[in-house]
């Protein structure tokens, strides 16, 4: 629907533009709940309104948004910035945590955080009748999804010590998690598994049938999206690239090594760059993988990854850096422009920037056979200044 269009219908359903704010406010939402106008003319409306009741509400109606009215609601909220409004905040300092959701049945999980390889601990555990707890305990993998998974009976405190050991000998933290994020962490591992290597990990479904008895989830909206939805409504911000998870996080070398090698042709070229134009080509080649790598079936996994460290890093009390990467997810599942998000180029020149060091260091390490074009030429030249 077009800009008359919107106006047209609102004031036809009895909306006035012109009227004071609390009243057009309430007017608006009024029809959101009880008519059939666009929720995108009510976002449109609602970023004309300087009140800080507009913001408010294009904040509720972004927590279950996606898409186009997403991003109608987005353009809404920056028209208010622009003009000093801002949606309300909760200070993280009185932001109560989340706790780890707990069934009638008892079910609770922990999580490790992701490590440089892309494998992550889950344990899901469950009360037994008879005393002490069983526990479902599985290992998953970006690029082989489920390695390990196994189940066993175990008492509260073998179960306490043997977090607190793993801790102590690895450095890195479990924390609480709802366990239906668990659950579908392992099953979607599962899925992934090459039907080859399933055989090594167990029966996994009989294993989770010992603690779970409903059918696995396919389709699961990740609680970040309702837990940090108003501070992940604006875009990343670039000190997230500081956080651990994203200095470890390398992209598969397959991913991205059709850029890395473009980056060397253009390093290499023998036609004479100026500055502005090298940083122009290295542009041009950020810009492509980014379209390439954080779309389609490739930008759903880093999604997940962002959705899963922002889980882990708002459990483990860091709502701000949490917000960042939930932010950076959300913009890729709404499918915004990632190329003019500076968070997305610093994330794919480090990704890019990290190959290119790795194997200039080999080069570096190793004897050197072949000579390039540009090498020969600088080689040369050296030469022939030698001899002046």
């Amino acid at each position: 629907m077009s800009a008359p269009d919107d106006a047209a219908a609102l004031a036809a359903a009895g909306f006035d533009p012109s009227a004071p704010a609390p009243n057009a406010l309430a007017k608006l939402r009024e029809l959101r709940a009880n008519s059939a106008i666009p929720p995108g003319a009510i976002a449109r409306a609602l970023g004309n309104i300087a009140d800080d009741g507009a913001a408010a509400m294009l904040a509720e109606m972004e927590g279950s948004a996606a898409g186009t009215l997403r991003r109608e609601i987005r353009r809404s909220l920056f028209k208010l910035h622009q003009r000093g409004i801002e949606p309300p905040v909760e200070p993280p300092e009185s932001a109560p945590r989340p706790t780890p959701a707990v069934d009638a049945s008892g079910l609770s999980a922990l999580l490790s955080p992701i490590d440089a390889e892309g494998a992550r601990i889950v344990w899901i555990t469950k009360p037994r009748a008879q005393g002490g707890i069983i526990r479902l305990w599985g290992i998953t993998s970006e690029d082989e999804g489920l390695v390990g998974a196994i189940a066993g009976n175990i008492t509260r405190r073998e179960l306490r010590q043997e977090r607190e050991e793993m801790e102590r000998r690895s450095g890195m933290h479990l924390v609480d998690a709802d366990w239906r994020l668990a659950d579908f962490l392992l099953c979607e591992a599962y899925r992934r598994t090459p039907e080859a290597r399933r055989g090594k990990v167990g029966n996994f479904l009989a294993l989770r049938a010992e603690l779970i008895t409903s059918p696995p989830s396919t389709d699961f909206q990740h609680p970040i999206y309702s837990e940090l939805a108003a501070e992940a409504s604006k875009d990343p911000s670039v000190d997230l690239l500081k956080e651990p998870a994203l200095l470890e996080w390398k992209l598969a070398g397959g991913l991205v090594a059709p850029y890395v090698e473009e980056l060397n042709r253009a390093n290499e070229s023998t036609i004479v760059l100026n500055q502005m134009q090298q940083q122009d080509r290295v542009a041009q080649i950020v810009e492509r993988a980014i379209t390439d790598l954080l779309s389609a079936e490739r930008g759903v996994r880093i999604r997940r990854r962002f959705e899963d460290i922002a889980y882990y890093l708002l459990n483990s009390g860091k709502r701000e850096e949490a917000a960042w990467a939930a932010a950076a997810a959300a913009r890729i599942l709404e499918g915004a422009d990632l190329k003019r998000v500076p968070f997305f180029v610093g994330f794919i020149r480090m990704q890019l920037g990290n190959v290119v060091a790795e194997e200039q260091q080999r080069a570096h390490q190793e004897p050197r056979l072949i000579v390039t074009p540009a090498e020969a030429m600088r080689a040369s030249e050296a030469a022939r200044q030698r001899r002046r």
